[in-house]
């Protein structure tokens, strides 16, 4: 769908004007955002009183069954929208159409899907809609559908290769299709057609003849012993089909006569007397229904009549009609109008003296419109709760619908669209929200949230529901993207500076970069890049840089993966050849930087918090530093007072320091050795969304992440990553 900024912008200001909900309420929505008016309203309290279905107005009938009925109309894509209804009161059953496909219903409950194309049809028994469709294809049989018999048989006509035709009964058991002919009919026999069989019978039409002197036939099948029992000749075989129709007593169908229009020609079963009923006028749009032996006949602008066929009385029905079907168990339906009860569909049948009974079985009216009846969406999201995932519903008041779901990072306008399809049951839409927007973790921030809820059958218009919702995460030191996931920084040989996107969490047990993205160009001029965390105060990661004469350069990060200009923090800074910041080492709340000298000692710089002046003067940590090649603040990985230092020697051995609070460490503890495979160690933060920092290592034998265990004796598990695979020799930094 096309995202409504202006309609979001309302209903996000409708939403901060209204009362906070807290983090996970399942709420329904405000009046401020309800869904917007939809033309058409529901049924009238006296349509509602009558416990009858709705007849959608401006619809036609495409066909009925026993337990309801079927109409269509053109939506202005020019697709057509067929829906099901049922007598018994239960929602309305869209039927999706697809290109060169269309449904019907010719008597049965069966809804026959037939593709003149492909000649595929399918079989969904509207009286068990849950039932899986049957599909048939009578293509791969040469074979063009005649009328249906049941959920899983039909009645085709097999074309083979002489030209002539074979009538045949095919039925879908599974996977498996079999054919079995109909035998009784004349060999030159083709072009079938006929009404939905009843009662184990069927009734079709066909030609026969040179196809300059072609005649009719009609013939009755017994459909258990696969025979032809009864025959009839007519005039004319195919002119308007549709009109073929038996009884228990009687055959009829349609015949054109110069001069006098149309007439329906009548067959009595036993005693075969044939009658002519004339209609008048052919183009007079006449539609006819035969129940028992009556006749029921009348055009768009005449009443609604039933002539017997047995005695020629007539009785007015209704006073106009204007569609009409007859149904496998033997009653008529005509689309009409009386007096007494206004418009609708009306079943006829026979009454206990033999004459036609009226009982209106559905009244016009719209259908009731689609609202979106509650919101569940929560006003806040913590998605290092919840596991990186939010699950977001919308109730509506009919379940066949579809709900296109549209989140917008208000800040920077970035979306995440999805279609909710209709659950199996009831009527809540919901789908979880995996906290990602092209494939990279979701910024933290407010989220507009619009839902847009459209119809299946294609009546009225959309309706739509804004919510506004804020999605956070713990602060990542090392995330310039505010997303609560690692980025880690890499500079290659042209100075070039690239940052790469972690996923917030695992995906299938490896750390992964979802994104890589040029950071900068120009950094050639640094001698150290170090990521330090959030200098500044603002809960963004920053760099700092010293370039070739000492002096040491702030890039303050700004939360988008870009950093503003970079800020003279002074000079200086050449008497050291390792710098190293991101732990918190005094437990003041604030990101630290450490450095040590060419004669090994090792001093600590205070973070105030200050932009402009990011750190405090230093303080001696210790001496002796001059053994390790490598000096990395990784974070607070024991849980103890403060952040903690790893150090690796000459000789590989990496060892760990504690931070004891007061900014100092205590003793060393040897983590292990073989650490001298890797050039480069980062302290990045949480990767795993464990609620622990952990270790990035880089080297050209490969780049791992070690996981912090929180334990001071075995402080890291090696976890595999994709991130810099086949690139160990790319960087000469890595950040």
């Amino acid at each position: 769908m096309q995202f409504r900024s202006t309609r979001l912008a309302l209903a996000v200001t409708a939403v901060l004007a209204a009362t906070a909900l807290g983090a996970g309420t399942l709420a329904t929505a405000p009046a401020a955002l309800a869904a917007g008016p939809v033309p058409g309203a529901a049924a009238t309290p006296a349509q509602q009183a009558d416990g009858l279905p709705v007849y959608p107005e401006g619809t036609d009938l495409a066909g009925v069954g026993p337990s309801g009925f079927l109409t269509y109309y053109f939506a202005q894509d020019t697709t057509k929208r067929l829906l099901w209804t049922p007598y018994d009161g239960g929602a309305p059953i869209p039927l999706q159409e697809s290109d060169g496909d269309d449904w019907y219903a010719q008597g049965s409950d069966i809804a026959v899907r037939r593709s003149d194309e492909t000649r595929r049809i399918g079989l969904r028994n509207m009286a068990a809609p849950a039932a899986p469709v049957v599909e048939i294809d009578l293509g791969a049989l040469n074979a063009d559908h005649v009328t249906v018999l049941g959920p899983t048989s039909v009645l085709a006509q097999l074309n083979k290769d002489d030209g002539t035709s074979e009538l045949h009964v095919v039925t879908k058991n599974g996977a498996t299709t079999t054919t079995r002919r109909i035998e009784g009919l004349p060999a030159d026999a083709k072009d079938y057609f006929g009404p939905t069989a009843r009662d184990g019978f069927a009734v079709v039409g066909y030609a026969t003849g040179p196809e300059d002197r072609r005649t009719g036939g009609r013939a009755v099948i017994d459909l258990a012993a696969g025979t032809v029992t009864e025959t009839y000749s007519a005039t004319e075989s195919w002119y308007d089909y549709r009109t073929l129709e038996f009884s228990a007593s009687h055959i009829t169908w349609y015949e054109y006569e110069a001069g006098t229009g149309g007439i329906i020609r009548s067959v009595d079963r036993r005693t075969r007397e044939v009658k002519r009923t004339v209609l008048g006028a052919h183009t007079a749009e006449w539609y006819t229904a035969l129940m028992g032996d009556w006749l029921i006949y009348g055009n768009p602008t005449s009443r609604v009549r039933a002539v017997s066929l047995t005695t020629g009385e007539i009785r007015d029905l209704l006073d106009s009609g204007s569609a009409a079907a007859t149904a496998s168990d033997g009653t008529a339906v005509v689309r009409g109008a009386r007096a007494s009860d206004g418009a609708g569909l009306f079943r006829i049948e026979t009454a206990q003296d033999g004459t036609p009974k009226v009982t209106k079985v559905a009244v016009d009216g719209p259908l009731p419109a689609l609202k979106i009846e509650e919101v569940h969406v929560p006003d806040t999201v913590d998605l290092d709760r919840t596991g990186g995932t939010a699950t977001l519903g919308w109730t509506l008041s009919q379940r066949d619908a579809r709900l296109d779901v549209t989140l917008t990072h208000t800040a920077t306008g970035k979306e995440f669209r999805t279609r909710v399809d209709a659950p199996a049951e009831g009527t809540r839409f919901s789908f979880t929200w995996d906290g990602t927007i092209d494939g990279v973790d979701a910024p933290n921030g407010s989220y507009g949230v619009e839902a847009e809820a459209t119809p299946l059958d294609g009546t009225g218009e959309p309706v739509y529901q804004g919510w506004l919702m804020k999605v956070v995460r713990a602060a990542n030191p090392h995330d310039y993207t505010d997303n609560g996931s690692t980025d880690v920084l890499a500079r290659d040989a042209g100075g070039v500076l690239w940052r790469d996107d972690l996923r917030d969490r695992p995906v299938d047990g490896t750390i992964t970069s979802a994104r890589r993205t040029q950071a900068g160009w120009g950094w050639q001029i640094y001698k150290q890049v170090e990521a330090v965390g959030d200098i500044a105060g603002d809960a963004v990661g920053d760099v700092v840089a010293a370039d070739a004469s000492g002096v040491l350069w702030h890039y303050l990060g700004k939360g988008d993966g870009t950093f503003a200009p970079r800020v003279r923090i002074g000079g200086g800074w050449g008497v050291y050849d390792k710098l190293t910041g991101g732990s918190d080492l005094n437990g003041d709340g604030r990101a630290d930087l450490l450095a040590t000298d060419t004669s090994g000692v090792l001093w600590l710089y205070k973070g105030t918090g200050s932009a402009t002046a990011p750190f405090a003067a230093r303080a001696r940590v210790g001496g002796g530093w001059g053994v390790y090649n490598q000096v990395t603040s990784v974070g607070n990985i024991t849980g103890t007072a403060a952040g903690d230092l790893v150090a690796r020697d000459t000789s590989g051995v990496l060892w760990l320091y504690q931070g004891n609070g007061t900014g100092g460490v205590a003793p060393r503890v040897r983590i292990g050795g073989g650490w001298n495979a890797f050039t480069q160690l980062v302290g990045a933060g949480d990767v795993d969304s464990d609620g622990r920092p952990d270790l990035i290592a880089y080297g050209a034998g490969g780049t791992y992440v070690y996981a912090s265990t929180g334990s001071a004796t075995a402080p890291f598990s090696r976890r595999t990553t994709s991130l810099y695979a086949g690139e160990g020799t790319t960087f000469n930094t890595v950040a």
